[in-house]
């Protein structure tokens, strides 16, 4: 076992346009079990209606000649994910499907790029509904909480149609949840794996409590009684502000002190497991029939990240680092999910209720080790324990009626969603490595509580988002294949955020006292003996407390129809307004607030436009133009700190952030040259007025992350896909072969952005208008865009049963992650190439079925580099070893 020694003996001290499975199989998609159909495509004089229901304002009605493919018989440009795509690249969560589509790439924690623009471009919609985000930095929601066991299809729209939210910058991306059974099914599953830079090695935790395997608290995190009614006071929680030293102390002591402060090392780090259980049934009704669908599941996983995080603040980042830290990081991360959905058809007419419950735990612990030149000739040690909750609930009710050529569809839904992080402790301890006759500490690491050396604080946080959301849309069927639409909806976000954050501060502690470790540091006796107090520090960088809303009202008209034959148009407009506002909390009574206020009032005429050309029967071209926005995110708008556990990076809102404004233009070949086979290659260019930038500043060390409007930009690029069945039956004539073919699956992007600032563009920071440049680079790409993105697959998978081996290679070029601070060069992180590889085998035993999954991730053992570069001047402001990593899991279905 490879040990980290250098931590060893300092320890002291985590629908919209989906087309369901069904859908998918019926327009020529089999199911991963069923031999493929012939190739045929159907005769040009057979028309039919291709609905794809759970439409984010209405459901996509495709009226024409038949064509046995979803993504070729939609007016729009598309990718879908049926269960079958999603199975086979063997993902525990939907963000690792998706970053085999054309075009995306997922970055940290699960958030989704399209085509090199950010997540704010992005829009996530459940069963055609908005959600909410547990995520304090952003709106929108990371798609990695999301299980695969959960979800049955994914589709990705990246040409706008007014049926769509405004808040479309590159694309949509709807999950559709697993639909009724038609048969009675109930399955088992469960699973290990193993990390090869976590499992069984050293890595560090805490107690806790008893039951955070389960990813919920026992009770040891609530906050403390004297704490909520300190909170309630409307006082800052110090001494002299209506709190005097006894009670200071008192709260000191009430806080659950060693379970959640002690870091112990584990020599063994567990191995990852999960377990589910899926069930259903159909129950038959004099006119119809009634579906039920339940599943819940659990996964326990660890990992742990040796890391170098280095800054620097020299121009040419030349010289030794300002800030240079080793720091082991642990995260143990549990994942519960619950769905029941219910769905009952009534001859034409469909009903659909969702319930959807998902909670994220992730337990963490850091011990770093380094040096910062603000505080020369000593070592610091870092210690920081934590325990970060996300939760969201969803309810949501879909109704499709038709009747003859008016089709109406009805939605509603309720989410919530919750981030809660008690106890978030940080202590620091340093050494001066001075002669004894000159420092008696000498070799020794001490915390004086807030002096010269060391320090220790906690912080508690909660957020909570309610999201409304409601629409109808009415289809009517104008003339034989000219349909027209119109719809309204409706959205309605409230988010509210806290974070109430103390230093312990002591005074004159002897030495001896000073070396302890954290837990006796503030043990009840040293805070009775040595007057250990709190101190209140939630509003110094900020405000501690906001408001966030945002309310939507859109009404749109869009018309689709076959102009003349072989040439079809999707044609609309969106009329859509947005009253966005975040406020400070006056949490301490004391009249108003330094912090700037955002008070967003818009509305915008939204066009868009497709036109779809069969210029043969296998062939089609399509030419999309759109007009969409992008909205700030509600972190970004306000001033508070967050730190985020991912980066161990500091990030603070800009009140005057502003709508950004996008002109899309696509120009698209497809070619359909086989059953389920195709080439398809595009180009597309948008051009942003005002987009949103990160950039990064430093203060006292420490690295800051804030946002800012660029004047504009421009994105540009092009893509290719191409999917090929071979049939292996010619090779031999042995059994094995005789119904098993090669898949091969490969896209391509290539992408380019520029920042353009010009003489005189200014942007506005916390309401002070400041010169662009100070911030951007004319000619600098967009942050979170790569030049190149590939994924390739190549598999054998078996026709008439469950056989699948599939290699997928992912490979991503360096993009920038933010603006570099004062001048320097921008950080990038460098992605690189991961190959991974899936088998799936289904067996039957004893009458039952089976399903076995071997996975093996990241076989190169690549490393993530997140670097800052000035000629052969480096400075890694993350850098660490992903793991290898290896599962087995199976399924048993009665």
């Amino acid at each position: 076992m490879t040990k980290r020694p250098i931590f060893a003996s300092l320890l002291l001290l985590s629908s919209a346009l989906v087309a369901p499975a069904a859908l998918a199989q019926d327009a020529g998609t089999p199911a991963p079990d069923a031999p493929a159909e012939a190739d045929a495509p159907a005769p040009a004089e057979e028309e039919a209606d291709v609905s794809i229901p759970g439409g984010a304002d209405a459901e996509i009605v495709v009226t024409g000649r038949y064509t046995p493919n979803v993504v070729r018989a939609t007016p729009e440009v598309v990718s879908v994910l049926s269960s079958a795509d999603i199975a086979r690249t063997g993902e525990g969560d939907i963000s690792g499907s998706l970053q085999r589509v054309t075009g995306l790439s997922v970055v940290g924690g699960g958030f989704v790029y399209v085509r090199g623009l950010g997540d704010r471009y992005s829009l996530a919609l459940l069963n055609g509904s908005p959600l909410p985000s547990p995520e304090p930095l952003k709106r929108v929601v990371p798609l990695d909480i999301f299980p695969t066991n959960v979800i049955d299809s994914t589709l990705v729209q990246k040409s706008y149609s007014a049926n769509f939210p405004a808040e479309f910058g590159g694309g949509v991306i709807n999950l559709t949840t697993k639909a009724t059974p038609r048969e009675p099914f109930l399955t088992f599953s469960g699973g290990i794996g193993w990390d090869s830079e976590t499992t069984n090695k050293l890595g560090y935790t805490y107690y806790g409590s008893d039951t955070d395997w389960t990813g919920f608290d026992d009770g040891t995190r609530d906050v403390p009684s004297l704490f909520r009614t300190a909170f309630g006071s409307g006082k800052p929680i110090l001494e002299g502000a209506d709190f005097s030293q006894d009670d200071l102390k008192a709260m000191a002591m009430e806080l659950s002190n060693a379970p959640t402060s002690l870091l112990q090392q584990n020599n063994h780090i567990p191995i990852n497991w999960s377990a589910g259980i899926t069930g259903g049934t159909t129950i038959a009704l004099p006119d119809g029939e009634l579906g039920i669908i339940a599943t819940a599941g659990i996964s326990n996983k660890w990992r742990t990240r040796d890391t170098l995080q280095q800054t620097s603040v020299e121009r040419d980042l030349s010289g030794e680092p300002q800030t240079s830290y080793n720091r082991v990081v642990t995260d143990n991360r549990v994942v519960v999910n619950g769905l029941l959905g219910f769905g009952l058809e009534l001859g034409d007419h469909k009903l659909r209720w969702t319930n959807l419950y998902i909670r994220d735990t992730l337990k963490q612990a850091r011990l770093a080790l380094g040096t910062d030149r603000n505080q020369s000739d000593r070592d610091i040690m870092k210690q920081d324990t934590a325990w970060y909750e996300r939760q969201l609930i969803n309810t949501q009710f879909v109704g499709e009626f038709k009747f003859d050529q008016l089709k109406l569809d009805l939605r509603g839904g309720y989410a919530n969603s919750q981030r809660e992080a008690p106890y978030e402790r940080s202590f620091t301890y340093v050494r001066t490595n001075l002669p004894l006759e000159q420092d008696p500490v000498g070799d020794k690491f001490v915390n004086d509580l807030g002096g010269s050396r060391g320090d220790a604080s906690i912080a508690f946080s909660d957020l909570n988002e309610d999201l409304w959301s409601g629409g109808v849309d009415l289809s009517y069927e104008v003339a034989p294949r000219i349909t027209a639409t119109v719809g309204y909806a409706y959205s309605d976000t409230h988010r509210v955020s806290e974070r109430r954050s103390f230093l312990f501060r002591g005074s004159n502690l002897p030495l001896a006292v000073q070396q302890l470790r954290p837990d006796y540091l503030l043990s009840d006796a040293t805070i009775q003996l040595y007057d250990i107090t709190l101190i209140e520090t939630s509003a110094q960088d900020g405000t501690a407390a906001f408001d966030a809303k945002l309310r939507t009202h859109a009404g749109y008209a869009q018309v689709q129809a076959e102009v003349v034959p072989t040439v079809n148009i999707n044609a609309g407009v969106r009329y859509e307004t947005a009253k966005q506002t975040v406020s400070p909390i006056d949490l301490f009574n004391t009249g108003g607030s330094a912090i700037i206020a955002t008070d967003l009032d818009n509305d915008y005429w939204l066009p868009a436009v497709t036109l779809t050309w069969e210029v043969a029967p296998d062939m089609q071209v399509r030419l999309n133009g759109s007009k969409t926005i992008a909205r700030p995110q509600f972190r970004e708008l306000v001033a508070q700190v967050y730190q985020d556990p991912e980066s161990n990076r500091l990030f603070r809102g800009n009140p005057s952030l502003t709508d950004s404004e996008l002109w899309n233009a696509e120009a698209r070949y497809e070619w359909y040259f086989a059953k389920d086979q195709r080439l398809s290659v595009a180009g597309f260019y948008k051009s942003i007025d005002k987009p949103i930038e990160a950039y990064t500043s430093i203060s006292d060390s420490s690295i800051n992350t804030s946002y800012a409007n660029a004047p504009k930009a421009t994105l540009y690029g092009a893509e290719i896909e191409v999917q090929k069945y071979f049939a292996l039956d010619q090779l031999s004539d042995a059994p094995f072969w005789a119904s098993r073919r090669l898949v091969l699956i490969g896209n391509y992007t290539f992408t380019q952005s520029k920042i353009k600032v010009g003489t005189g563009d200014t942007t506005v920071i916390d309401g002070v208008v400041q010169p662009a440049d100070n911030f951007f680079f004319d000619g600098a790409p967009l942050t979170g865009q790569s030049d190149h993105l590939v994924n390739f697959q190549i598999g054998l998978e078996d026709q008439d049963k469950l056989s699948q081996q599939t290699l997928l290679v992912t490979y991503a070029s360096p993009r920038v992650t933010s603006r570099g601070p004062s001048g320097q060069p921008d950080l990038k992180e460098k992605p690189g190439i991961q190959i991974d590889f899936v088998a799936r085998q289904g067996l039957n035993l004893l009458n039952k079925e089976i399903e076995l999954k071997f996975e093996a991730r990241n076989l190169t053992g690549r490393n993530y580099q997140e670097v800052q570069e000035s000629g052969d001047n480096k400075i890694y402001f993350n850098r660490y070893k992903l793991g290898r990593t290896f599962s087995l899991s199976a399924s048993v279905k009665f």
